[in-house]
Formats: structure tokens, C-alpha cells, sequence
């Protein structure tokens, strides 16, 4: 494996950067955690307004959890391309036009009259603006951000975190007070408010021009840049512990608020903000613990991130059944809480630990493949957790599911201790700063 396994050093004066002021950085990371804040808060109003959508719209469960699962499939579809056009392209238009295009989409959902508009809208419209965005934002902040590296992507994944909680609470009201659809135009249209500041604010540097510039060109030079991931041993075990963490998100994303509405009839407000906000203010406290720890742990032992992720993710395993198989909602609550911590330390390290076995060109497409990968087996789990609600019923049926998904925490977990102890020496990258 002689590519991405060889220790070869890549310095920063490789690609000499245009001028920027001393804390651009910083002022790059927050722009980027606004947009990842719309980019999952739009994603995440769906499951907080699910009950009034099927009611209005007259769908049954099993369509609902199909536009969740279409959803996340174009996401996986179009992520090729998308790592493809963020290793050519200037992220920062790239990103840019991305959130636009979501935006727009979303406000477009609340016109949504049927399972087609929801479909095309939500899904697909939606999917194709938000698989553009990830490919370019998480390579740039590591172009700018080295030795803070795990805790600028950490506090940039907290953006997240704190987008489906305030999606939560506010989608909610919004849609007790005006309606599911008011919810979608509020979202939408203030993300692309934002849009306009990117035009001005967000700036790229040239890439390091690499030593071997002998890259195919077109279909042939685009599936060597994807395969990058399959020629390294780490990224595979690495990429099956982001499946197993995106088909439990993507799952409890969609079903979440309507598990804890049913379980303790809570209104829609509650549901939607007991949901997220006892699952990801506990994520946002373990991934602002984690990023730090890993960027110094990471200096005496190379080994720590991964490390981190590994127990992260076992200890989850208990948490996920506890919230799933809970007699109260103050017990469904704690599960949810802890298992949201494992989820946060695990995902302070997710392209952290990725790009310390790819080489700086070739990350986009790195993220892209190991997201598509994910979200293609991940699409599959609300519609699964819609089935089973159909199958065993209101009182049952999403308990039983999301115990069922807790198997998927094992199988990362056990993927991460395999690259910790059998590739990563071999397939490490010493970066300098």
C-alpha cells in the first residue's frame, strides 16, 4: 500500500496562502458552524413536525419514514460528484452556493401538498444542496487549523448540536403557534440571509500543489480521487464506524420526537424539544470535551483519537437501550442524555482521525466517499424504525426499533479497535504544521 501509507511530511509553505488577518481562522469557523447550524436544523424540523404533516397531508407512517430515507440516499448519491468538485473547485463558493440552494429548498417544502412534493422537495432538493457543503467545509477549516485541528472541526460539530436543539424548541412553537409549514419558511429563509454574508466574508487558499501531478483527467481521474478511501485499511474501519453513527442519528432524527411524544404525550413543542435538547446538549458537552483532549493527547500517543472513539462507541451501546426500552420518560431521558455524550466524544474525532491517514488533496473526496458510504446504509434506518412502528404498534414498535439499532454501535466499535490495532501505524500521515 504504497500511496497514503508512506510517512512523508506535507508542510503548510507547500501553497503560499493570500493575506488574511491573524484571527480569519476563528472568524472562518464561525461562519461555517452558522451554516452547519441551518444545515442541520432544516434537517431536523422534519421529524419535530412529523405528527402535524401526516396529519394534514393524510400520509402513513411508513411514507413519512420513506422521505426520510429518500432523503438521506440522494445525500449518499450525489456525494461523489461532490468530493470530486470540492478537491477542483474554490470551497468557499462551493459552500456558498450550497446553503443557498438548501435555503431555498426548504422554504419550498412548506408548499409541499403530498408525498411527491415532500419527496422532491425535502429529499431530493434538500439533499442535493446539503451534499455539497460537507466535501468542502471540513477540508477548509483544516487547511486553517492544525494544530487546533479536532477542536475547531469538534466546535464546528457542536454547531450541530445546537441546531436541532434550537430546531426543537423553536420548529415546535413555530408549528403549534402557525403551522408545519411556517416552520420550513422561517429556516429557510434565514438561511439564506446568510447565504449573502458568505458572498462578502468567506474566503479559500490555493491548495499545496502535489509532488505527483500526473492525476488522470475526467471519469478515470475521478474514481482514482474516490477510491482513495478503499486503498487505505484505517479509512475503511473508519468509515464503517461513521455508518454505524449516521444510521442511529439519521433513525433517531426523524423518529426521536415522535418516540418521547408517544411515550409521556407530550405536545409538539415538548416532544421536538425534550428530544433534542436531552440528547445533543449532552453531544455538545462531549465533543467540546473530546476535541480538546484528543489535540493533546495526540501529541504523546498518535493512537488517542481513535482510541477515544472506540470506547465512545461501546459505551454507547447500553445508553441506546436504555433510552429505547425505558418504563418512564425521566428514564428514556437519562438514556438519551448518556447516549448522547458517547455520541459527542465519538464524533470529536470523525474527520480528525480521517485526515491523519489522507493526504490534504484528497480529503474532500475522503469525506465525501466515507459520507456516502454512511448515508447509503444510514438512509435505511428510519424507514426500518417506520416499519416497525406499523408492525408492533404505537405502544412497541419504536422502542423495539431503536433497540435493534444499538447492534450498529457495536459493529463501529469493534471496526475503530481494528484500525487502532492493526493499520493506523502503517497508514499514518505525519502532517506539519
Amino acid at each position: 500500500m504504497s500511496s497514503t501509507s508512506t510517512q512523508s511530511s506535507l508542510p503548510a509553505s507547500a501553497a503560499q496562502t493570500p493575506p488574511f488577518h491573524r484571527h480569519y481562522k476563528w472568524e472562518l469557523l464561525f461562519l461555517l458552524c452558522l451554516a452547519f447550524f441551518f444545515h442541520q436544523g432544516d434537517r431536523a424540523i422534519f421529524g419535530v413536525v412529523i405528527s402535524q404533516i401526516r396529519t394534514d397531508l393524510g400520509l402513513s407512517d411508513g411514507q413519512l419514514g420513506m422521505v426520510g430515507t429518500i432523503l438521506f440516499l440522494m445525500l449518499a448519491l450525489t456525494m461523489p460528484f461532490a468530493g470530486y468538485v470540492g478537491d477542483k473547485w474554490k470551497k468557499n463558493w462551493i459552500i456558498t452556493c450550497s446553503l443557498m440552494f438548501w435555503s431555498t429548498a426548504t422554504i419550498f417544502t412548506g408548499c409541499a401538498q403530498g408525498i411527491v412534493g415532500l419527496i422532491m422537495l425535502r429529499s431530493v432538493a434538500t439533499a442535493g444542496g446539503e451534499a455539497f457543503y460537507a466535501p468542502a467545509a471540513y477540508p477548509l477549516m483544516a487547511k486553517f487549523h492544525h494544530r487546533t485541528r479536532a477542536m475547531a472541526l469538534s466546535l464546528h460539530q457542536g454547531a450541530l448540536y445546537v441546531g436541532v436543539m434550537t430546531s426543537g424548541f423553536l420548529g415546535g412553537w413555530i408549528a403549534q403557534n402557525w403551522g408545519w409549514r411556517s416552520a420550513f419558511y422561517v429556516f429557510g429563509g434565514c438561511g439564506i440571509l446568510l447565504g449573502i454574508v458568505f458572498l462578502f466574508r468567506l474566503r479559500d487558499t490555493p491548495d499545496a500543489a502535489p509532488a505527483d501531478t500526473a492525476q488522470p483527467p475526467g471519469i478515470r481521474g475521478l474514481l482514482q480521487a474516490l477510491g482513495i478511501v478503499f486503498r487505505i485499511p484505517t479509512a475503511i474501519m473508519l468509515m464503517l464506524g461513521l455508518t454505524a453513527i449516521v444510521f442511529v442519528n439519521n433513525g433517531f432524527m426523524v423518529w426521536g420526537p415522535e418516540f418521547l411524544r408517544e411515550k409521556a404525550n407530550l405536545t409538539l413543542a415538548q416532544a421536538g424539544g425534550y428530544s433534542m435538547f436531552w440528547h445533543h446538549l449532552p453531544a455538545l458537552i462531549g465533543i467540546s470535551i473530546g476535541g480538546p483532549l484528543s489535540d493533546r493527547w495526540v501529541l504523546k500517543r498518535n493512537t488517542a483519537r481513535l482510541e477515544l472513539q472506540a470506547v465512545a462507541m461501546a459505551l454507547g451501546v447500553p445508553c441506546i437501550v436504555l433510552m429505547a426500552l425505558a418504563p418512564s420518560l425521566t428514564t428514556a431521558c437519562v438514556g438519551l442524555a448518556l447516549f448522547g455524550l458517547f455520541r459527542g466524544l465519538y464524533e470529536s474525532n470523525t474527520h480528525a482521525a480521517l485526515f491523519d491517514v489522507i493526504e490534504p488533496r484528497h480529503r474532500a473526496s475522503a469525506v465525501a466517499i466515507t459520507v456516502m458510504f454512511a448515508f447509503l446504509v444510514g438512509s435505511t434506518s428510519s424507514w426500518l424504525l417506520g416499519k416497525s412502528r406499523e408492525i408492533f404498534g404505537t405502544a412497541h414498535g419504536l422502542s423495539y426499533g431503536f433497540a435493534g439499532l444499538s447492534l450498529a454501535y457495536l459493529i463501529g466499535a469493534a471496526a475503530v479497535t481494528m484500525a487502532r490495532v492493526r493499520f493506523f501505524k502503517r497508514d499514518r500521515i505525519a502532517e506539519e504544521a
